[in-house]
């Protein structure tokens, strides 16, 4: 018999070599891949405070009268009897707080709206919500209806409550989501020609009043308008966190969720009396400040794409309070001394990079789907 010829020592050792250098390629892409989901972790919440604290820091020291940024802490804190002071914490702050409150309330409310029904363009604009709430407000005002300022709040969720029922009624009760938002486009423009009729029929005084409902705008407002949004909001944070579970399991469709228990019809209704809760008090106050409930939930998205509607609702409201604080500065000082409406400025900042959201989106599905693919093709 033929004794085995040995394998050559440097085949061996390139053998080992090899099997090694692939070894540790393989730890390596693993231990990249366990630090990659902790540097998301944190890449969302230190770029939301790091943009709130700027444009903060830039609404209460930027303007007439300037204020130093070291000097702001001590300016809000002891009650500057001066100019400065006065301007700072009877118009700034309020302002400020104004912005962020109706930010997140508009965020968390285009978030709920959009997974009810499973579509990323249904915002508050395109369903009828922020006109009809808008018309409430207006209306009894141009027509010289003297009501206390403690009913506008009733009157906008009246409105809003109009608004988005007729549009679920005319698209057969959300039965059809791209339905209800066709139909949502087509109520929300006719209130807007309500709206645009009420300003033919307004005097000079009216005319600014109409303006702040059709384009929205934190102009001239005091902590009265802050203190009326807070039992609103004490009335739906419970709903909205009983409500994101829910939305979790809508999006898997009617039929599952019919399946796993919830009827998606009575759902969907519920979701929007939710939303109406968190849009019309705001839009009392404000007016409609738009493209903030389509932003806000894409970029919460975009940060964590493998969460669900439970993850994303806390982080739809930061992104919200972040764009109406951030478009607020520009609105504030672009023209000055004449203040632009905040609602133009988001809606300026919202449309390219809504469309760069949804193009970016759609490219990372196709990549996934792709790869996917090829690594099926490869175990095949």
């Amino acid at each position: 018999m033929r004794a085995p010829v040995p394998a050559p020592t440097g085949a061996k050792e390139n053998a080992a070599a090899g099997t090694g250098a692939q070894g540790t390629g393989a730890e390596d892409a693993a231990a990249r891949a366990r630090r990659s989901p902790r540097r998301a972790r944190w890449r969302q919440p230190l770029l939301v405070a790091v943009l709130l604290a700027v444009s903060s820091v830039c609404a209460l020291s930027l303007g007439t009268p300037h204020v130093p940024p070291h000097r702001l802490a001590g300016t809000v804190l002891e009650g500057d009897a001066t100019l400065a002071g006065i301007v700072v914490t009877e118009l700034r702050v309020p302002r400020l707080v104004l912005a962020l409150v109706a930010g997140a309330c508009l965020g968390a409310a285009g978030l709920v709206l959009q997974e009810a029904l499973r579509n990323p363009l249904a915002v508050p604009e395109m369903l009828g919500v922020s006109s009809g709430a808008a018309l409430g407000v207006a209306a009894p005002l141009v027509l010289a209806v003297s009501l206390p300022a403690a009913v506008q709040p009733l009157l906008a969720i009246g409105g809003a409550a109009l608004g988005g029922g007729l549009t679920l009624f005319a698209a057969g009760l959300g039965r059809s989501p791209s339905a209800v938002l066709l139909t949502g486009a087509a109520v929300a423009a006719a209130l807007q020609a309500a709206l645009l009729v009420l300003m033919v029929m307004a005097d000079q005084l009216d005319l600014q009043l109409i303006y702040r409902y059709l384009l929205g705008s934190l102009s001239a407002r005091t902590w009265d308008d802050v203190a009326g949004l807070w039992p609103w909001l004490l009335v739906v944070a419970p709903a909205l966190v009983l409500c994101a579970p829910v939305l979790s399991v809508m999006r898997l469709g009617d039929e599952d969720a019919e399946a796993l228990g919830v009827r998606a019809q009575r759902a969907r209704l519920a979701a929007l009396a939710v939303a109406v809760v968190l849009i019309a008090p705001v839009t009392a106050v404000c007016g409609p400040v738009a493209w903030v409930g389509f932003l806000a939930p894409h970029l919460a998205r975009r940060f964590a794409p493998a969460a669900g509607a439970v993850r994303w609702l806390p982080w739809s409201a930061a992104w919200g309070a972040v764009v109406v604080t951030v478009a607020d500065v520009p609105a504030r000082l672009a023209l000055a001394p004449v203040e632009t409406p905040v609602g133009a400025w988001t809606a300026l900042l919202g449309v390219p990079a809504g469309v760069l959201l949804t193009r970016s989106a759609g490219r990372g599905r196709g990549g996934r789907s792709r790869r996917g693919g090829t690594g099926t093709e490869g175990v095949r």
